[in-house]
């Protein structure tokens, strides 16, 4: 008995580290219903195409032609091992008729050619991989003629004084914990290197499960570079706050305006 215990694996050793990332960090649903809200409330009419851009998993693309019989999606990542996870984890598990309307491809998002689409995604502050001015430009300028005449880009961000500093976030979940890990940041550039962590029950751990080298960009100088590509209106939901707690809620407000919390995280909303 001794033995075989001692040779079992540990739960770090026996995890898969997109699985924990569906469940830690994404929550399709959520966004996906401020997305066709959002779209519906400005466009006064529902979204039906929809790109995910740095993709990974390709959830969001898979739910999303979940919601409609009508609805089309296109999940675009440089990465095949991760989308190759998505395959076998998330588009296996839609009807077949659902398969047909999604589309994976592995791609640069600079330089991918889909069809034109109601709304590009590019969640998880993904684009902020692009450090240089001229390159978020590009990316922003090649998702406008991407766009239908009236489709928008959907984009997150986040900031406040804990994003200018290293700091290590713990949220406790079912069978394990995720660490968010700011390991350094520099003032200077704002060039930022975070990792995501996993610890679990029996001590095990999984570090440096996914790596991020990221630009901090502050919201005005998206909102410059939008305009900038060629969208018409730049639009700012920020997430609210317990008046009572200080918890942060489920509910996005829009405004130009960020109390000077410790943390902040909106969505950014670009109008073609």
């Amino acid at each position: 008995m001794a033995k075989n215990k001692k040779n079992k694996k540990s739960m770090a050793l026996r995890a898969d580290r997109h699985a924990l990332y569906q469940e830690s960090v994404q929550d399709s649903e959520f966004e996906l219903d401020f997305v066709q809200d959002t779209y519906k409330d400005i466009r006064k009419r529902k979204p039906v195409t929809l790109r995910e851009d740095f993709a990974g998993t390709a959830r969001s693309a898979c739910v999303w032609t979940k919601r409609n019989k009508n609805n089309r999606a296109w999940a675009v990542d440089f990465d095949e091992e991760v989308l190759e996870w998505g395959r076998k984890h998330n588009l296996e598990k839609l009807k077949p008729k659902q398969r047909e309307r999604v589309e994976f491809i592995q791609s640069d998002v600079l330089t991918v050619k889909t069809p034109s689409v109601d709304v590009v995604l590019a969640f998880n502050f993904s684009y902020w991989i692009f450090k240089q001015r001229q390159q978020l430009l590009g990316y922003f300028k090649s998702v406008h003629k991407a766009l239908n005449d009236d489709g928008m880009l959907f984009l997150d961000a986040f900031g406040g004084s804990e994003a200018h500093s290293t700091q290590v976030e713990k949220h406790k979940l079912d069978g394990f914990t995720y660490h968010w890990d700011q390991h350094s940041y520099n003032a200077l550039t704002q060039d930022m290197q975070c990792y995501i962590h996993f610890r679990f029950p029996d001590k095990s751990r999984l570090d440096r499960a996914f790596s991020y080298s990221w630009r901090l960009w502050g919201g005005q100088e998206i909102d410059d570079l939008l305009i900038e590509a060629g969208f018409s209106k730049v639009r700012f939901f920020v997430q609210m706050f317990d008046d009572d707690s200080g918890e942060a809620l489920d509910e996005f407000e829009e405004t130009r305006e960020v109390v000077d919390h410790e943390c902040w995280i909106a969505y950014i909303v670009a109008e073609k």
